[in-house]
């Protein structure tokens, strides 16, 4: 029988404090959202500023890393580059940049979104927060 990582409650908060420290000093009103490997919330944090729907759309970026096993910005360079019939993909309903994919010995355990300001804005705060999580020694976390 196979065993399998996970995200712990742990990790997961420190993800969210992490992301919500960086998008807080740069000002940012932001949503952060952790998922596990199946694309399940696992942590949701929306900032003071941020749109009360931008913590549906970083939930989703993150649930489209996670199942995608990629960053979700993939699927938006994918569809700007006119393959715009994957926008009928199922179950993938954030296809826009922000959705970070989080790997641990070559498997993907879940993903973190960030929606609230500039695509590559979202993206930044996501993928400093898993760096952070990494350094941290987050139970075996590695970069994909």
């Amino acid at each position: 029988m196979q065993t399998k990582a996970f995200l712990s409650e742990q990790e997961v908060s420190h993800l969210l404090s992490t992301a919500k420290q960086l998008a807080q000093a740069r000002n940012w009103g932001v949503a952060i959202a952790v998922v596990d490997d199946g694309g399940h919330p696992l942590g949701l944090l929306r900032l003071d500023g941020a749109a009360p729907i931008a913590g549906y759309i970083a939930t989703e970026k993150a649930r489209t890393a996670a199942l995608g096993r990629r960053d979700s910005k993939a699927y938006e360079d994918m569809i700007n580059g006119g393959r715009h019939a994957f926008l009928s993909a199922p179950n993938l309903q954030g296809m826009l940049e922000g959705g970070v994919a989080i790997w641990h010995e070559g498997h993907c355990i879940g993903a973190v979104g960030v929606s609230g300001v500039k695509a590559e804005q979202d993206a930044e705060v996501a993928r400093l927060a898993v760096e952070e999580l990494l350094r941290a020694g987050g139970n075996g976390v590695t970069a994909p």
